[in-house]
């Protein structure tokens, strides 16, 4: 029987901690930006798997409403201690996203759209993304690429060892499903005293999907404008990037 695994479990209480290379001031200044060009400088927005809430944060500093939606409890109450009560934060799977009503816009950074594993699936959370969309609202996510999963992080093995708390990432890229498995292990100081740390495993699966792909999902949901940009930038991506937006208009 196959071992089932909880994922941003165990690893949400160390998550910032490893996760401190992360750009989130420029990420943020890009998003605003997009945002911005697309007339939203005020109003209600979403932050689809917002994780520890670093964006959500941030996005309430810049003067919007913000919904924090994730499927991770843990994660969730990360970001209840570190945004501003001013952010409210929901407990839900993005697939089924059921808001009380419309927002101006919803983001998705660091990947979170690569755990949708499936085309069915991430017409699902599209479809539920333009039913709580304004007419004219902005869809905006990141995707890692295929070249990233086949080039970059491959069948990679990492390993990061910090005072309180370490872990092991060990990656299995697929290259036929397109779908990297990682199982990543977590040591946590539980008891300082005693010098105890706590195991915990978690195994984590994400897709990589091509640009024509998700462009299409898009359309078939119903969104009109659909751009796809490199990373930080208003162009076109290059077929080595390892990172791109989706900015959709409903």
């Amino acid at each position: 029987m196959e071992r089932e695994y909880d994922i941003y479990g165990g690893f949400a209480s160390v998550y910032d901690l490893f996760m401190d290379n992360i750009p989130y001031d420029d990420w943020f200044r890009y998003v605003k930006m997009l945002l911005e060009k697309k007339g939203i400088d005020r109003g209600i927005v979403v932050e689809l798997a917002c994780g520890t809430g670093e964006m959500a944060e941030r996005l309430c500093g810049a003067g919007y409403d913000v919904i924090g939606v994730d499927l991770s409890e843990e994660m969730l109450a990360a970001a209840r201690e570190k945004c501003s009560d001013k952010v409210l934060l929901l407990h839900q799977d993005i697939r089924e996203l059921d808001l009380y009503g419309s927002a101006s816009a919803m983001v998705c950074v660091c990947d979170g759209m690569n755990y949708i594993c499936t085309e069915e699936e991430l017409q699902q959370v599209f479809g539920r993304a333009y039913t709580f969309l304004e007419k004219q609202g902005v869809l905006i996510f990141d995707m890692k690429t295929e070249y990233y999963y086949r080039e970059v992080l491959g069948n990679r093995v990492l390993a990061d060892n910090r005072e309180n708390a370490s872990y092991i990432w060990e990656n299995m890229y697929d290259a036929k499903e397109k779908v990297n498995e990682y199982l990543l292990t977590v040591y946590a100081l539980e008891d300082d005293e005693q010098d105890l740390f706590v195991r915990t495993d978690e195994l984590h699966r994400q897709k990589a999907y091509d640009a024509e792909t998700v462009c299409r999902c898009l359309r078939e949901q119903g969104f009109g404008s659909v751009e796809v940009f490199g990373a930080f930038t208003e162009i076109e991506p290059d077929k080595d990037a390892e990172r791109v937006y989706f900015i959709a208009q409903k």
